[in-house]
């Protein structure tokens, strides 16, 4: 059982060669009991982007905050607060930060999505 705040995390930075701005914060997951899961929140800060990227795991993804673009098999999708995506295994897919606040939202991947 886990019962905390997101204040309390420490963001984790993305790296990589097409990652700017992008850090993740861990809220859940096999550590805290939920086997085979992890729940993130991403946040981009303003102009950042993910890589566009492929991998062999769908994820769950849930927009918290701010503005921005899903590039998802060859469209892009605007995302506002309250938004929702579900990103199937195997699609190009790419989140891009295209306001002047932080994009955040919740990303619920397999545990190998999280390595």
């Amino acid at each position: 059982m886990i019962v905390g705040h997101i204040n309390n995390l420490a963001g984790i930075p993305m790296q990589g060669p097409e990652v700017q701005g992008a850090s993740k914060k861990v809220l859940v997951s096999p550590v805290e009991g939920w086997d085979g899961w992890t729940m993130r929140l991403i946040s981009l800060a303003p102009g950042g982007f993910s890589p566009k990227h492929t991998h062999s795991w769908p994820h769950i993804n849930y927009i918290t905050g701010g503005n921005g673009v899903l590039h998802l098999d060859g469209k892009d999708h605007e995302l506002t607060e309250g938004s929702f995506a579900y990103v199937p295994a195997e699609k190009l897919h790419q989140f891009r930060n295209n306001s002047q606040e932080d994009l955040s939202f919740i990303c619920i991947v397999p545990e190998e999505g999280d390595k």
